[in-house]
């Protein structure tokens, strides 16, 4: 038959370079890809923010709302972004020659990875500095005779109370608010050296709040926040040397391909169970636990009538995953074709939600027993994010016999907990980038400079975040750059893009194709239609609740630095709209030509089985009317 004559097809076939398919790298074993699929999913989320919400919304009846969107949102598009990776065997932007028209989200899920990673290595930062103090003979955030606390440093305003009050009945407000033992004179010095030895019970200190000794360790010596984001106020040097450490740890992880990483997760993904597992059998065993573990799991079903928490479990559910950011593309890109990915997908899934259950009994165990020792509601005590994880918790472990043993343990496994999904994300930025360049960067030395130039340049950016001005600036990236509206808004045009434009039914025949059976047809419904009704209810939701960036719910941030926090949201977002505007132009013909031109997949022959072509007009080469 000749060219003229021949049908047309609704994919191209690409004539890849061989040498440069053998050259990218590949898992040398599924155990290796299984851990870091597990590594990349469970982070810091797992253990600061899924117990406070679900102790927030109702206890077990949040499970509800949680399970539901688990398999109509989280599910579905983990299974559909490594199940494309593998298919293509390519990264971010290339992945989504699948349909090339949409490959912006590649662009945007790139995007999202590259300022998420700035921030996420920050928090392990800070958790590398508090490992480092715990192993002090004494806890430095356990009293307030230490160079960085203020006046106002006290467990209760009790103790306030009886250190400040002098004898004639007034409380001395010689040391400004705010001011540390760094920054006062001589004179103040001895001053508030006086205070502490003197006590009067008939004063009043009811317009003084005692400031916590965890509170004040976490402000004025560990972060040394500054009045605002207009006020840099320079490195903090100690964290500078932190962060440089933890780049270097990342950088020896990653740096020599997969076949490296895959190795290290065997210890950096199984530890954390077993230091997780002996600090919920310390928490357990503390007086106050169970009422912990009570408030933590006691359904109250009245609450599922809030819309709120529906969308804190759909949100909850696409952090937690891991998905949206190019991630989990990326890992399963390293797979060989014919990899069963479908059960892995499960295993990482049931791992993933079960590592929250378990980090809540972990956590709230904890901190019914703080609640119990202050004899206060739990409520009073129960936190997430980073006040949980740098205040609440280190305060807890003063109060336990060995401090710095529990101390020590728990940060070593938020460490070893961060640092998985930290160099898997590294991981998907270098393998967007390789990806691009194929004959340089499949090369080990390449990739090994590629990598090297990477981590510099996160360093760098990161260096903004541990000045003394830097906690403004890591909560504007955390709260804009992969905020719930991005991650849901890329989840969506993904399943529109596999569910619709190239199809689902399509989709499952590639997956077949690969792991030789076909998967549930739920998945082709979540694809289709359940998962798009998910992102958009939630996003809609969140648009329409949104709130400018407050810190601690006092600091407004200037204008300037709120349009700075929404640029890092809408750099990743408007990528797609304007990869598809961007693409159409450049095509010639009518518009409908231009579109069906650019939504024709550009696929290996090796991707299609022979089973696949011989189908009748419903498949993979689906023949279309010359």
């Amino acid at each position: 038959m000749d060219e003229k004559n021949k049908p047309k097809t609704s994919v191209e076939i690409e004539q890849p370079k061989i040498e440069c398919l053998k050259e990218r790298a590949q898992w040398s074993s599924q155990i290796d890809f299984l851990l870091a699929c597990i590594g990349n999913a469970v982070g810091l989320g797992n253990i600061w923010r899924f117990p406070y919400l679900c102790y927030k919304n109702g206890g077990g009846a949040c499970l509800i709302p949680y399970l539901i969107m688990l398999f109509c949102g989280g599910l579905p598009v983990m299974l559909l972004e490594i199940g494309l990776g593998q298919y293509m065997s390519r990264g971010g932007l290339k992945s989504w020659n699948i349909c090339p028209l949409f490959q912006g989200i590649g662009i945007a899920t790139f995007l999202m990875c590259f300022l998420s990673i700035t921030y996420y290595i920050v928090i392990l930062a800070w958790g590398l500095y508090y490992m480092y103090a715990s192993v002090a003979m004494e806890i430095p955030w356990g009293s307030c005779f230490n160079t960085w606390n203020t006046y106002r440093c006290a467990s209760s305003n009790e103790e306030l109370q009886k250190r400040l009050c002098t004898s004639e009945g007034k409380y001395s407000s010689s040391i400004s608010n705010g001011q540390t033992l760094e920054n006062m004179s001589l004179i103040n010095v001895t001053l508030h050296n006086s205070l502490i030895n003197t006590t009067d019970t008939n004063c009043s200190t009811s317009n003084v709040t005692a400031v916590d000794p965890a509170v004040e360790f976490w402000e004025n010596h560990v972060i040394q926040i500054s009045d605002s984001i207009e006020d840099g106020g320079g490195i903090v040097s100690q964290l500078a040397v932190c962060l440089l450490v933890m780049w270097i740890l990342v950088y020896f992880c990653v740096w020599r391909g997969v076949k490296w990483s895959g190795k290290v997760v065997y210890f950096t993904v199984t530890f954390p169970y077993v230091i997780l597992l002996i600090l919920l059998v310390r928490g357990a065993t503390l007086p106050g636990a169970g009422n912990g573990i009570k408030y933590f799991l006691s359904p109250d079903f009245s609450r599922l009538q809030d819309a709120q928490v529906w969308i804190d479990g759909g949100t909850q559910v696409f952090f937690s995953a891991a998905i949206a950011i190019g991630a989990m593309i990326s890992l399963g890109s390293y797979n060989d074709f014919h990899t069963d990915f479908y059960k892995h997908t499960m295993i990482v899934a049931g791992i993933n939600s079960g590592t929250s259950f378990l980090s809540g009994f972990a956590v709230f165990s904890v901190l019914g027993f703080m609640a119990h020792e202050q004899n206060v509601d739990i409520d009073q005590v129960a936190e997430s994010g980073p006040g949980l994880v740098f205040i609440v918790y280190p305060k807890a472990v003063t109060m336990m016999p060995l401090p710095q043993l529990w101390a020590i343990l728990f940060f070593l496994m938020l460490f070893l907990i961060g640092i998985d999904s930290g160099f898997v994300m590294v991981e998907s930025v270098v393998a967007h980038i390789s990806d691009m360049f194929p004959r340089q960067l499949y090369k080990t030395k390449g990739r090994m400079i590629l990598t090297a130039v990477l981590c510099f340049l996160w360093y760098t950016m990161g260096l903004s975040m541990v000045s003394r001005g830097g906690m403004y600036v890591f909560q504007l990236y955390d709260y804009y750059s992969a905020s719930g509206v991005v991650l849901l808004w890329v989840c969506f045009w993904e399943s529109i893009v596999i569910g619709w434009i190239f199809g689902s039914e399509k989709f499952n025949d590639a997956i077949e194709v690969m792991i030789g059976y076909r998967i549930n047809k739920w998945f082709h419904i979540c694809w289709k239609y359940l998962t798009p009704l998910v992102c958009t209810g939630i996003f809609a939701f969140q648009l329409i609740g949104f709130k400018p960036l407050k810190y601690n719910n006092e600091y407004e941030y200037p204008p300037w630095a709120q349009g700075f926090g929404l640029m890092l949201a809408l750099v990743s977002m408007c990528c797609i709209p304007f990869y598809v505007v961007g693409k159409l132009l450049s095509l010639k013909g009518p518009i409908k030509e231009r579109i069906k031109k650019a939504i024709v997949p550009k696929l290996t022959k090796d991707q299609i089985s022979k089973k696949s072509r011989n189908k009748d007009g419903a498949l993979l080469l689906q023949q279309i009317e010359t």
